[in-house]
C-alpha cells in the first residue's frame, strides 16, 4: 500500500518476490525485474493500477495467486519460455489487457486466470498445456478465437463463460477439447477445414 511509489529498481541477485510485495502500489508505473527472478508470489502487484507494461525474466517458473489481479493499465505482457503454470485469478480484471504470448513448456492456466480480461481479442494455447481452470477466461468479453492444444486433458466449468456467442475455438480432430466443445455446445472449428469431411 506504498501509494506514491511510482518506479523501483531490484536488485540482481534477487531470486523471489514474496506475496503482497507492492499490493496496492497503485502509482507504480515501471519496475525492472531482475534476471535470475524465479517466481512472483500471491498478490505480488495487486491493483497496480498504473503499471502499463512489465517485463518478465528468463527463468521465471511460477507466478502466483492473484499475482496481477486488477492490474488495470497493463496493456501486454510476455511470458518467458521456462513458465510452467499461471495461478489463480493471476491476471483476473486486467482489463486492458490486449494480447499475451504464452510459452511453450506451460502446463497448467489456474481457476479464473484470465477473469474480466474484457480487450483480450485472442491467445494462443501452447501445444503441452494439459489444464485450463475453472472460470478460467470468464467475462472476457472481446475474445473472438482462441486454439485448444491436442495436449488438453481437462478444462474447467465455464472456462469461456460470458464470452462472446461468436467465439470460435479451434481444435484437433477427436482430440479432448473438440469432445469437450461438442458436450458444451460451442463453436469450434478444425485447423484443416477439409477435416470436416470426415465428420
Amino acid at each position: 500500500e506504498c501509494s506514491s511509489l511510482a518506479a523501483i529498481k531490484l536488485p540482481e541477485g534477487l531470486t523471489s518476490i514474496g506475496a503482497s510485495a507492492f499490493f496496492e502500489c497503485s502509482s507504480l508505473a515501471a519496475i525492472k525485474l531482475p534476471e535470475g527472478l524465479t517466481s512472483i508470489g500471491a498478490s505480488a502487484f495487486f491493483e497496480c493500477s498504473s503499471l502499463a507494461a512489465i517485463k518478465l525474466p528468463e527463468g521465471l517458473t511460477s507466478i502466483g495467486a492473484s499475482a496481477f489481479f486488477e492490474c488495470s493499465s497493463l496493456a501486454a505482457i510476455k511470458l518467458p519460455e521456462g513458465l510452467t503454470s499461471i495461478g489463480y485469478r493471476a491476471f483476473a480484471g486486467c482489463s486492458s489487457l490486449a494480447g499475451i504470448t504464452l510459452p511453450e513448456g506451460l502446463a497448467s492456466i489456474g481457476d479464473e486466470a484470465f477473469a474480466g480480461c474484457r480487450g483480450l481479442t485472442d491467445i494462443t494455447l501452447p501445444e503441452g498445456l494439459t489444464s485450463i481452470g475453472d472460470l478460467a477466461f470468464v467475462s472476457c468479453s472481446s475474445l473472438a478465437d482462441i486454439t485448444l492444444p491436442e495436449s488438453l486433458e481437462s478444462i474447467g466449468t465455464g472456462a469461456f463463460a460470458g464470452c462472446p456467442e461468436y467465439l470460435q475455438l479451434t481444435v484437433v480432430r477427436d482430440s479432448y477439447a473438440a469432445k469437450w466443445c461438442k458436450e458444451n455446445g460451442l463453436n469450434y472449428t478444425y485447423p484443416d477445414s477439409l477435416d470436416w469431411l470426415n465428420d
